[in-house]
């Protein structure tokens, strides 16, 4: 099913959609926000991924870094009490450039840490608005105040952009209501390595912040064009897990794919998630969930808020 039809099947589903407002609020974007303690600053571990890009892993999720003749240009800055670690794991080098791929504390937390040693942070114009507010996490009923200033990204965009970091060519792209309402791709094309953030989950359940404006038919929008951007050899990049392949990814992509359409159908009749759940929906797949309810929630509350146009709470 094409974009446009993904969202042209909302237009007739109100009255089964309304239902869903009533849910109790559960929802794995929450694991995107709650980061465990780890005090201490050594390094993380890393591999090697091209001649000048290195995976540091551990931060919690996953950090991608360039090491170019300006300096370290780094994808995600980890959790704030990881970001010595994640430090530590560049060996002393000054971080100069630093992409958010999203606005969650997981992905965003060393951004004061590497902001006052002086890297330019680059992110989505939508993903500065929720780092300069408080804004409210639902699944967790608090608040999370908004970043210092020198933390929150100075270079934004909307849709697409280039840049040169030493001699590597770095594409960076918007992926529209994808796992939140300002995710981004960084592609270091020279490399032939795709960071993606959230967009891909290889191992954890995928997570929808549908608060943030995320969504199940964004995500499969973003997916499929990721797979036009990568080749079959290009290192694919997600926030937690595995580095991935061409063919993983397409994997992926083709079981969100039928979830959706699986869910979108039920939802438009009005069905809840547990309704989903006990139809068998998850059992369509190969994949095992550690929590088809959480999932199933997420994704029909992001019907429901697609459809309403729902559009978060930046205050």
């Amino acid at each position: 099913m094409k974009s446009t039809d993904r969202r042209s099947f909302l237009q007739a589903g109100l009255g089964g959609l309304a239902g869903l407002a009533s849910l109790p609020l559960l929802g794995s974007l929450a694991g995107c926000q709650q980061v465990p303690s780890r005090p201490d600053a050594g390094p993380l571990p890393s591999e090697k991924l091209a001649d000048r890009v290195r995976l540091i892993s551990g931060a919690p999720g996953n950090v991608v870094s360039l090491v170019s003749s300006d300096g370290i240009l780094l994808v995600d800055s980890g959790a704030a009490d990881r970001a010595p670690a994640v430090q530590a794991s560049l060996a002393g080098a000054r971080v100069r450039t630093l992409f958010n791929t999203h606005y969650h504390a997981d992905q965003t937390g060393g951004n004061e840490l590497f902001g006052k040693a002086g890297a330019t942070i680059h992110a989505h114009e939508i993903t500065r608005q929720w780092l300069s507010s408080d804004y409210y996490v639902p699944a967790e009923d608090r608040w999370v105040k908004a970043l210092p200033e020198v933390a929150r990204p100075t270079v934004t965009f909307r849709q697409k952009g280039e840049m040169k970091a030493g001699v590597e060519r770095i594409e960076f792209g918007y992926l529209l209501e994808a796992h939140t309402r300002g995710d981004i791709y960084v592609f270091f094309r020279d490399s032939n390595v795709l960071a993606v953030g959230d967009v891909a989950s290889p191992l954890r359940d995928p997570a929808l912040d549908w608060y943030a404006g995320g969504w199940l038919g964004g995500r499969v929008d973003a997916m499929d064009h990721l797979l036009a951007l990568a080749k079959p050899d290009t290192r694919i990049v997600p926030a937690y897990g595995p580095v991935m392949t061409r063919a993983q990814l397409q994997g992926e992509r083709d079981m969100m794919a039928h979830l959706y359409e699986r869910t979108t159908e039920l939802t438009d009749h009005g069905r809840s998630a547990q309704d989903m759940l006990d139809a068998g929906v998850m059992k369509e797949v190969d994949r095992k969930f550690e929590d088809s309810y959480r999932f199933l929630y997420d994704v029909s509350k992001g019907l429901w808020a697609h459809y309403t146009n729902f559009g978060g709470n930046i205050v």
